[in-house]
C-alpha cells in the first residue's frame, strides 16, 4: 500500500489476494474482523503521532548463541549483529524448558512450565490453560493489530496455535524447487530428521524466505500501527535445509568439531537420555563437520531473512516507534559431549540469544551480563507498552536494564526438562549451575562457571562444596 488511506474495498482486495498466495492465510476471516483492521489502519496518518509503540517479535527455532554479536568467530550473521548494535544484547538469557512447545508456552504465557503443565511437544497449551491471556492476545485485547507469520506457538496444527491471539496468520510452505538439491541423511535414515539439503532455488523457495517476504508486506501495510507482528523463523531447526549458497559459506575443511576434555566427569544417566546418542556416536569426522556446516548454513540463511525485515524497518522509518525483540526458544549442542541436539539442562541448551531494541533506549550497542529469563519477556513488553498484564505472571520486567544494563538484578534462572516421569531441574547463578534429577534421587550435578564454562567437571561429590549445594538445593524447592 502507498501512503494514501486505504478503503474497505482496497483492504478486501488485498486480503483476498493474500489468501490465495503462499504468503497468506486469511481465508475464512469474517468481514467484521476485516472492517476492524481497516479501522485501525485509518486511525493515524502516515508520519503522524502514535500513542502506542509497535512490537516486532522475532522468534527463531533451535538457535544457540553461534552469532557474530555473541563472539562466534565462524558464523556469519551480519544482520542480527546489526540489530544487536541498535540495542541491548543479553549475554545470560535462559529459557525455562529446552524443548520447543514447553519453552514457547512459557514465554508466551508468562508462566513457568510447572504452572503451565506443558512438558512435551504434543500437548496443546490451551488444554491446560483455557483461560490464560497470551502475550499476543494481550496486545490484541488492547487494540493492536496482531499477526503471526511462521512458527510462534509450537505449531499451527493440532490445536497448538492460539487463534484468539491473532487477527491474521500465515504459514508459508516453500516451493517444490526448494525441496530439491544435494544432501543426505547423516544416520543412514535411522534418525529421520538428521539430514541436510543444499537446496536449489532462491530464498523464497524456502518457507523462511516466504516468511520474511510476508512480514515485510505486513510492515508496509500496517506501518501506521499499532501492530504486534510476530515472525517465526524455522531455521536452523532440522531438517537442515537452506539454499546452496549458504552452505558454500562454510567449507568443511575449515570447520572444527568440538573436542571434550578426556578427563571430564561421566554424564549422569538422565543428563542425555535418548536413543539418538548412539547414532551420534557413530558419526565420522566428516559427518560431524557436515552437521556443523548445515546448522551454520541455516543460521546464515535465517540471518539473511531477518536482514530483509530490518531493511524494511529502515525504509519505513519504523525504529522511532517500534520495539523489537529477537530470541530463540532455547539453545542447542553441536557435538559437545557427543550430543547434537537440545533437551538438556546444560548451559548450551538452557542459554539462548535475546536482543531487545526500543525507541527510548539511551544506551545502544551494549551487552548485559545480568541474568534474565524468558518468562520475563511478557511483563517487560507489557511494561514498555503501558499495558495492564495479568496478575499471575511469574516473570519480572527487565525494563530498567534496557537503560542501565549494569543494574543489580536477578540472582538466578531456572530451567527444566522431563524424562518420562522424571524431572530434571536446574538453577543457574552467576557462578554455579546446580541440577537435580528426580529431586536428587537420580543424581545431582554442580558446575563452577568461574573455572569450568563447559560444565565438564561435576563437583557435586566434593565435600568442600557441601554448603554451596545446600544453598542451591533450597532454590529448587
Amino acid at each position: 500500500m502507498k501512503n494514501s488511506t486505504i478503503t474497505r474495498r482496497q483492504f478486501l482486495k488485498v486480503s483476498t489476494v493474500a489468501g490465495t498466495t503462499a504468503f497468506g492465510n486469511l481465508a475464512g476471516k469474517k468481514i467484521v474482523a476485516r472492517e476492524r483492521l481497516v479501522s485501525r489502519s485509518q486511525s493515524s496518518k502516515p508520519g503522524g503521532p502514535q500513542s502506542k509503540p509497535n512490537v516486532l517479535f522475532i522468534v527463531v527455532d533451535d538457535l544457540n548463541n553461534s552469532l557474530g554479536c555473541y563472539g562466534h568467530s565462524v558464523v556469519k550473521s551480519p544482520n542480527i549483529d546489526r540489530l544487536a548494535a541498535r540495542g541491548i544484547r543479553f549475554d545470560r538469557a535462559y529459557c525455562q524448558f529446552t524443548v520447543c512447545n514447553p519453552s514457547r508456552t512459557s514465554f508466551l504465557t508468562g508462566l513457568r512450565p510447572d504452572s503451565t503443565g506443558i512438558l512435551n511437544n504434543t500437548t496443546p497449551f490451551r488444554s491446560k490453560l483455557p483461560d490464560a491471556v497470551t502475550l499476543p492476545q494481550l496486545f490484541r485485547k488492547n487494540g493492536y493489530f496482531t499477526a503471526r507469520v511462521g512458527k510462534i506457538f509450537h505449531s499451527a496444527k493440532n490445536n497448538m496455535d492460539d487463534p484468539q491471539a491473532w487477527d491474521i496468520t500465515s504459514d508459508p510452505k516453500g516451493t517444490p524447487l526448494g525441496k530439491k538439491g544435494q544432501g543426505r541423511n547423516l544416520t543412514g535414515g535411522r534418525v529421520r530428521w538428521c539430514r541436510w539439503l543444499a537446496a536449489q532455488g532462491d530464498d523464497e523457495d524456502q518457507p523462511d524466505g516466504q516468511v520474511a517476504a510476508e512480514a515485510v508486506r505486513l510492515l508496509e501495510q500496517y506501518r501506521r500501527g499499532p501492530f504486534f507482528l510476530a515472525v517465526g523463523f524455522h531455521k536452523p531447526h532440522d531438517p537442515f535445509i537452506a539454499p546452496k549458497r549458504y552452505f558454500d559459506l562454510y567449507p568443511l575443511e575449515r570447520l572444527r568439531p568440538p573436542k571434550d576434555p578426556p578427563d571430564r566427569s561421566a554424564e549422569l544417566g538422565q543428563a542425555i537420555a535418548s536413543s539418538w546418542k548412539a547414532e551420534f556416536d557413530r558419526f565420522t569426522d566428516r559427518e560431524r563437520r557436515e552437521f556443523m556446516r548445515a546448522y551454520y548454513a541455516g543460521i546464515s540463511f535465517m540471518d539473511a531473512q531477518a536482514g530483509k525485515i530490518i531493511a524494511a524497518m529502515d525504509r519505513l522509518e519504523l525504529w522511532q516507534n517500534t520495539i523489537v525483540v529477537f530470541l530463540s526458544d532455547h539453545g542447542y549442542h553441536l557435538g559437545e559431549r557427543g550430543w547434537w541436539n537440545k533437551n538438556t539442562v546444560f548451559e548450551l541448551s538452557a542459554r539462548a540469544p535475546l536482543i531487545v531494541v526500543t525507541p527510548q533506549m539511551k544506551r545502544k550497542s551494549k551487552s548485559c551480563s545480568q541474568i534474565v529469563e524468558f518468562v520475563d519477556i511478557y511483563p517487560t513488553l507489557a511494561d514498555l507498552c503501558g499495558l495492564s498484564a495479568p496478575a499471575n505472571l511469574e516473570g519480572t520486567s527487565f525494563q530498567p536494564l534496557l537503560n542501565d544494563p549494569e543494574l543489580p538484578w536477578k540472582k538466578m534462572a531456572f530451567t527444566q526438562v522431563q524424562r518420562g516421569r522424571i524431572a530434571g531441574r536446574s538453577v543457574r547463578t552467576k557462578r554455579w549451575r546446580y541440577t537435580e534429577w528426580d529431586q536428587g534421587r537420580q543424581g545431582v550435578e554442580l558446575y563452577d562457571h568461574n573455572t569450568d564454562h563447559g560444565e565438564y567437571y561435576n563437583l557435586a561429590r566434593d565435600p568442600q562444596h557441601t554448603q554451596t549445594i545446600a544453598k542451591l538445593k533450597k532454590l529448587l524447592r
